[in-house]
This record gives C-alpha cells, structure tokens and sequence, in this order.
C-alpha cells in the first residue's frame, strides 16, 4: 500500500494506510443494491483487538456487507497497535490509523503571515472558551445551549466564534502540513493568557497561573491533533458517502472537518457521554480550578459544535440524548439506537427450564468502586438475616491496579461480614460469598455465570448503557438494579429498581424475589423479551442501514469537476454519479460512481456546492 507522505500529512503523527504484520488489504466486492461508501470514524477502538466499544463497530460492519467501509482509527495507546487488528471482512476497503497519544513536533516553520494568522484564530477559540460558561457546564443556572450571556455576546455568537476560529486552524493546518509546533509554542501560551485576562473572562479562568496555563494549553493541544491529519482529501474522507463518528468529542472531529473540506454529511453515535467522562475526569483532587473551568468550556464548546453540525445523532440511550440535548442538539435530528447484543449465546439458558439455584444472587460485571460492591455486601447482610440459605456470587475480572485493590478491600469485607460456615463439627466451613472470574470452573462462559443464579443484581452508582443488564435479561433472569444512568430505560418495568447507595433497600427488593418464585419467573420472562425486541444485534444494524440511507438521500455529496480555467465543466458528472453506489443494468454494465472517462480530463477537486446553489 501507499505509505508515501502526502501533502497535507502530518508526518510526526504517523497517519498510515499501513496494515500491521499478517494483514493484508482486503479486496473490494462488488454487491448488488445501494452501495454506500461510509467513512468509519473511531478512537481507541475498532479495528484494534483491545479497542474500546469494538464490539458493536465490528458487528455493524460485518453485518451491512451491502456498504463499503472505510476505517479511520485513533489509538490510544502503543499497546493497541502492537496487538494489532480483529479480522476484517471484505467490504471494508481501506484502513488508516493515527496515534493520538504521541506526536513530536511537526517541524512546520511559519512566516510571519501565518503566525499573525494562527494567532488570529487560536486567540478566537480561547477567546470563546473563556468568555463563558459553555452548554451544560452552568448545571445552576439550569440553562441550555442558547441560554445566559458570556461578555463575548450571546451563546450563539460564542458558538460562531468558536466554530469559525476551529476552522479557520484546520485551514492553516492544512496549507502549512500542521499545527502541533504552533500550539505547544509560546505564543499559543501567551494567547490563551491574554484570553484569560479580558475583561468578562470566567472569575476562574482570571484566577489561572502559569502552571494552569500550560497544562490547559498541553490538553488543547492533543484534543486538537486531528486537525493536522492528512485525512481529509480526495484521497480520504472527502471520497465517502458520509462519515460517521462512532464518539463525539475530539473523536468526531475528522468528520466536522470532512464536512467542512468537503461537504460530507456527518453521523454522530454516543453510547457513552463523552462530556460528561471529561466532567468527571475533571474533578476537584484531578486539576485546579481555573484547569477545570477551561477544559470544561472547552469541551463543551466542541460538543455543541459536533451536535450542530451533524445530519443525524444517534444517542443510545435517554440518558446521552439529555445532554445531547442539554447542549443545544435539534430534537428533529436524533434518533436513539439502542446497543445490539448478540442474544445467540444466551439463548439455551434463556429458552431451557429455570436451572438456577432459588437461593443464590448473582452480580457479573467489571470489579471497580463505580460498580459499589460494598454496598452490595452489606445489603447480603440484610438478606442472611431473612434468606440464611442465600448465597452470593461476584463473577467478573477488577480492572486495573485501582480495581485490584478494591476487590482485596471486598474479599476483606466479605470475609468480616460473614465467617465461614460449617453444617458439623468436623466439616470444612465455606464463605456464602465466593469471588470467581468467566472461564473459572464454576463459570466456565458468561451464560453459564447468569444461569447460576436465580436473582441477577447490579448495584452501581455510575453506569451508562447497563450491558451486563441486558445480558441478565437475554438469558431470562429477573433482576434488581439500582437507579442510575439507563437502567430504568433498559428495564421498562420487567425488573425491580432500588436507588443506589441503599443497602437496606437493595436487600428488600432481593429477598422479595427469593421469597416468590413465580413472581421471578413473569419478570424474567418479560425482561427477555424486551430484550430480544430492543437490544439484538439485528435491530442495532437494521436502524444503521436506514439512517445511512436517509442521509445519503437528503444530503449527498456533490462534487465539481473543474476545466483548465479553474471553472466547472457543465455535465461532466453524469446524473448517476449522484446514485449511491453502483448499477448493474441488464447488459452488465457497471455504471460510474464519478465522472465518465471522457470528462476527466481536467483535474478534479472536490468543492461542495452548497453554499453556490443556497442548500
């Protein structure tokens, strides 16, 4: 494949089209019907064998094989690209890669002009991060994205400022071949103080020091490394049908630049909240005040520009479609699209005779303090003392050093709060508490651990799109959850929901279950099938295909060939180029997706023309 640099690639980054040892490019299909070519966007996901949120990425694609797939991924890690890609199927047709943990300095030397230019556009972006709180981060105020008045003017001139300033660097980053340089260096340090000294900046952000000013100029640096990407020609995005960005955030900004290049309708999935990942990250023992307020500004600033920008977003819960909300996105242009599981693999425990033990809880899931297994312990307590048969299984892995600690905190609890117990004198006493992992004996598969147990519990206190519920309820569990994120969403009445925190409220709703077997049994079997109507993998592709269809059909790209004067050549793109994908009439003959042989003559750019007919 072609590894050559481009003009526009931003060779410090790396952005490849290289495939990793043992892959190879995969050949395209022909494949009757529409065709769309879509422009895959990802970061420290898909195709990477431990990428996040991979799974859903890699069924869509392998499940719409009538479209063409481009992949554009971002990795998070060196680790990810050192264990290289899941198998890919033939209908994707290229795949390009760039690391956004690490970038040396792009060597780009600008002129005076360009300096003064980039200036220009970096002192309006912060300028607009500190003139005001950005949507959803004023919670008090209880304003949206239109509400309150920062001093740069109303909320929408600070979004207009803020859009027009980021484009304005992905222009410069895209004649000059980068930015990294220009924002590590100290004019980008200087800007970002004279913005936060104007007058009517944010109290907090007047208050930053030198130390806050370079770590909030550090992170705008990185979140701002896909605007030096040489993604976005002819070559690239600016060549798909529509781009669609599987995150929002500094995910989704290869698409926003896409459609600002080229005119290429963008589609925005939020399964988690990225917004409010970085609120949390944020918090008060992890930044400064004024690090805080910038960052958070800043973040919100780029959503409400992702939410304005897309055609379409597909939020996949009510949850994300509140915030998407909250910062200004149309109610007319988001669709909830609920997660596809793979129901296969649950379905002989869900369908085959209740083989669980009566007496026994399960809770499966990823061991971490948001998933609060203390409080799930001490409300096992409160269930011995009703249920002295009941048992308690914690099935699943920690995660990371944080996570490994935590669950050597749990078994030391565990172990406090109930002795061993022996049925004689001379008998070896067990723990009603066991802590296992999937592929252990006693939970050989993910099913297998559901099966076990006749009440399945989730007892977290953070949680966005629940898996593990929904798991539980392919396999026609009834459940007892606490009420954050979208568990009650998920559930829909088929399970019972306790809020969280309340260990004596947990342990009545569990020994409720225990206590009425067939009660157990109607919410198991309604919570199936909620399950298989809303959260299967054949809805979660089905509600893709006709997203992706209408989008192409309300929003396609037009593309201009020019003549040796620099002005469009009239008919050079027949009317059939507009068609997504390709026709197959009677006489197998393959019609052009693009302009005929005779009118290529001329170079052929890429011009949207939107703006020229009013569109």
């Amino acid at each position: 494949m072609d590894n050559r640099p481009s003009r526009h690639r931003l060779a410090p980054l790396r952005s490849s089209r290289c495939e990793p040892p043992g892959q190879r490019r995969l050949p395209k299909r022909e494949i009757g019907g529409a065709r769309v070519r879509i422009g895959l966007i990802t970061e420290g996901g898909y195709p990477y064998v431990s990428g996040d949120a991979g799974l859903w990425c890699d069924r869509l694609v392998h499940g719409l094989e009538q479209h063409e797939f481009d992949l554009y991924a971002l990795s998070r890690g060196r680790h990810q690209e050192d264990e290289g890609w899941v198998p890919l199927p033939p209908q994707v047709g290229r795949v390009r890669t760039a690391p956004l943990w690490t970038a040396e300095d792009d060597g780009v030397t600008y002129g005076r002009r360009a300096r003064r230019r980039f200036t220009e556009c970096y002192g309006e972006l912060v300028g607009a991060v500190c003139a005001g709180a950005a949507p959803a981060v004023d919670g008090a105020s209880g304003q949206g994205a239109r509400g309150g008045v920062g001093a740069g003017g109303g909320a929408e001139d600070l979004a207009d400022r803020f859009g027009s300033a980021l484009y304005g660097l992905a222009d410069l980053a895209r004649e000059k071949g980068g930015l990294v340089g220009a924002l590590r260096s100290d004019a980008a340090v200087r800007t970002l103080e004279r913005a936060c000294r104007a007058p009517g900046a944010l109290r907090t952000a007047r208050e930053a020091r030198v130390p806050d000013l370079l770590t909030v100029t550090a992170h705008l640096e990185r979140a701002l490394r896909p605007l030096s990407l040489d993604w976005y020609g002819d070559d690239g995005l600016g060549a798909a049908d529509l781009c669609h960005a599987t995150a929002g955030g500094s995910a989704a900004l290869p698409g926003l630049l896409s459609r600002h290049f080229g005119g290429v309708p963008l589609l925005v999935t939020e399964y988690g909240v990225p917004l409010r990942s970085h609120y949390l990250a944020l918090g008060p023992d992890a930044a400064a005040p004024a690090v805080r307020a910038l960052l958070g500004a800043f973040h919100g600033r780029l959503a409400a520009e992702v939410y304005r920008c897309a055609e379409i977003l597909t939020p996949g819960n009510a949850h994300a479609r509140r915030w998407q909300e909250r910062c200004g996105a149309d109610r007319a242009r988001i669709r909830t699209v609920y997660p596809g599981m793979d129901a296969t693999r649950f379905a002989e425990v869900g369908e085959s005779a209740d083989r669980a033990d009566p007496d026994t809880l399960v809770w499966v899931g990823r061991v971490e303090p948001a998933k609060d297994l203390i409080s799930l312990l001490h409300a096992f307590a409160e269930v011995r003392k009703e249920e002295p048969k009941a048992c308690l299984r914690i099935v699943g892995a920690p995660v990371g050093p944080e996570g490994a600690a935590y669950l050597g905190h749990c078994r030391a609890l565990a172990a406090q709060l109930f002795p061993d117990e022996a049925e004689g004198v001379h008998a070896v006493g067990d723990n009603p508490v066991s802590f296992e992992e999937i592929g252990g004996p006693e939970a050989p598969t993910l099913a297998d651990a559901y099966a076990a147990g006749a009440v399945v519990v989730l007892s977290s206190v953070v949680e966005g799109f629940p898996i593990s519920l929904v798991e539980a309820m392919l396999c026609g569990r009834a459940t007892v959850s606490t009420d954050v994120g979208a568990v009650v969403e998920v559930i829909g009445g088929t399970g019972l929901v306790v809020p969280p925190r309340n260990p004596r409220a947990l342990a009545e709703a569990c020994v409720a279950l225990l206590h009425d077997p067939e009660r157990r049994e109607r919410l198991g079997a309604a919570a199936r099938a909620r399950a298989l109507e809303l959260f299967t993998v054949e809805q979660n592709i089905t509600a893709f295909n006709g997203i992706y269809l209408q989008i192409v059909s309300h929003c396609p790209v037009r593309r201009v060939v020019l003549d040796e004067a620099g002005g469009p050549r009239p008919f050079a793109a027949p009317a059939e180029s507009h068609v997504p994908g390709r026709w197959t009439g009677p006489t197998a003959r393959v019609l052009p997706r693009t302009a005929p042989g005779w009118a290529t003559t001329a170079p052929v750019r890429a011009t949207p023309l939107a703006a020229a007919e009013g569109a």
